[in-house]
Parts: C-alpha cells; sequence; structure tokens
C-alpha cells in the first residue's frame, strides 16, 4: 500500500515540477499535441468501421433473430472501442516518446539536475538513440498487447467482465504505462529494456500507483497532451528511487535538501526544497 501511495505521490510531484518550471511544460506539450492529432483521426475511422468489423468477425450470427443479434454485436463494438481506447493510451505514451525523443530526454535531463545529479547518458548519435526508443517500446507494447488481448477475452465473462475486468486492465495497463514512461531516464542509465520491466516487477505497487491514474486521466480528452509533460518528470523522479545506487541531493547547512525544484529554462530556482516535495524513501 506505501508502494502505491508512493506511485501516486511521485505523479503529483511530476506535475508540480511543470507546473513551476511553465516553459518547459510549453516545451513538453508539442510531441504530444502531434500525437494526439494522428491518434484522432486513427480512433474516428475505427468508430465509423466498427459495425462492419463486428459483422465480419461474428459470421455465426447472420441468421440470429432480434434482439440476439444486435446484442452480440453491439457488445463487440463496445469491447473493440474500449480495447482500442485502452491500446491507444499505451501506445499514445510509446509513440509521444518516439517523435518528442530530444524534449523529453532535455525535460528528464533537467528534472535530475534539480534534484541533485543527473548521471551521464551513452553517447550515441540521435538516430541510434531513436531506434533504441523504437526497439523498446515495440517490445514492451508486444508484452502489453499480449495481456490487452487476454483482457479483451475475459470480458465476454458474465459479471466479472464488466466489474473485476475493467479493473485489472486499468492495472495491467497502468504498469505498462509506466515502464513506458520511465524508459527516459533507464535509458540514460543504460539499462535494458528488460531489466527496466524486472526492475518494476519488483516493485508492481509502485508502478501501478503511477499509471493507473493516467491511465484514467487519458480516457479525458486532451488530458494525455496536458498531463504528458508532467508524467516524463515524474517517471525521471521515480526512476531515481527505483535504480539502486542513485545519489542524494546534497544538504545545506541547514540539513535540507538542495533545491527539487531547480532551475526553468531561464536560469531561475524554485525555492522548493526537497523536504517539501521531494523523494519518497527506496521501498516506500
Amino acid at each position: 500500500m506505501r508502494d502505491l501511495v508512493a506511485g501516486m505521490r511521485y505523479l503529483g510531484q511530476g506535475q508540480y515540477w511543470v507546473a513551476r518550471h511553465r516553459r518547459w511544460w510549453g516545451f513538453g506539450l508539442l510531441p504530444a499535441l502531434i500525437t494526439l492529432v494522428l491518434y484522432a483521426a486513427a480512433f474516428t475511422v475505427l468508430a465509423f468501421r466498427a459495425d462492419s468489423v463486428a459483422a465480419w468477425a461474428t459470421p455465426f450470427a447472420d441468421g440470429w433473430g432480434a434482439p440476439w443479434q444486435a446484442l452480440l454485436r453491439g457488445l463487440f463494438v463496445a469491447l473493440l472501442c474500449a480495447g482500442g481506447l485502452l491500446l491507444a493510451v499505451l501506445t499514445f505514451t510509446a509513440v509521444t516518446l518516439l517523435i518528442g525523443e530530444p524534449f523529453y530526454e532535455s525535460l528528464s535531463e533537467r528534472v535530475e539536475e534539480s534534484a541533485g545529479h543527473c548521471p551521464p547518458g551513452p553517447d550515441l548519435p540521435l538516430w541510434r538513440e531513436l531506434w533504441a526508443a523504437l526497439r523498446d517500446g515495440v517490445h514492451v507494447l508486444l508484452r502489453a498487447a499480449g495481456f490487452g488481448l487476454l483482457v479483451f477475452a475475459l470480458g465476454f465473462v458474465p459479471f466479472l467482465g464488466q466489474t473485476v475486468v475493467p479493473v485489472i486492465g486499468c492495472c495491467v495497463s497502468g504498469f505498462f504505462l509506466a515502464v513506458e514512461l520511465t524508459s527516459v531516464a533507464m535509458q540514460r542509465r543504460d539499462i535494458p529494456v528488460r531489466a527496466r520491466l524486472r526492475l518494476l516487477r519488483g516493485r508492481p505497487a509502485l508502478a501501478v500507483g503511477f499509471g493507473t491514474p493516467l491511465v484514467l486521466l487519458f480516457l479525458v480528452p486532451f488530458a494525455a497532451v496536458v498531463l504528458m509533460p508532467g508524467a516524463v518528470a515524474g517517471a525521471t523522479l521515480l526512476v531515481r528511487d527505483l535504480v539502486p545506487g542513485e545519489e542524494e541531493p546534497a544538504p545545506d547547512r541547514e540539513g535540507r535538501g538542495r533545491d527539487h525544484g531547480g532551475p526553468g529554462p531561464d536560469g531561475s530556482g524554485t525555492g522548493q526544497d526537497v523536504g517539501a516535495a521531494g523523494r519518497v524513501p527506496a521501498g516506500a
């Protein structure tokens, strides 16, 4: 339970960080806006074609009378749209991170600098970083798709499919969303994708507590665009807790942590110390 709360706290800290550094928030909006336009077009096509897909996928119901054929295909359309929406939540992050790799790398570095220490990243050309992000994103999405298909199938189970299964689906989606968002800070530490999954599986409540509220918030129109910069900032702070051996901010003469808000793009500090909104102790 403490890890679940800690994950939510990191999400709030990330949003607070970008609220205090609004130029960085605006900087991080651009990739999300581009991705939103692409996804809105794709989901519109899905919505218009859902009835045709339902008829194609359920030919055995062609001879059924009313209301059973309409009920079955209506349920299929609802599950198809819900599944597409959940898949969009997961892939939205991956595509946005891929489009915005240079943007979010800079944002994440600034968050780490404000927290006291930013580890040097691997010295790779941009095309190598983009290729690594694409490869790792596909790896995570394939795993998430496998769980998504299972959740989709369980959605047809009476009662459970309308009560328990959606909750499980949101938690699974939240876990994989956390995997995606932490990839920026993890790549800087040269941690391969399988090791990232092991780290988050070691503290699943932390990942679920961070990612599941985002899954629900991302269902609100345009919320994904607004919250994406803060989600990257919060995920960066989470990684500092998750990865062993991270340097702690050096205390000042009064024993307080270093300025956690850090300098913004204009070089000004926020005056927020770690004691107010700093890292949650490891194992919290």
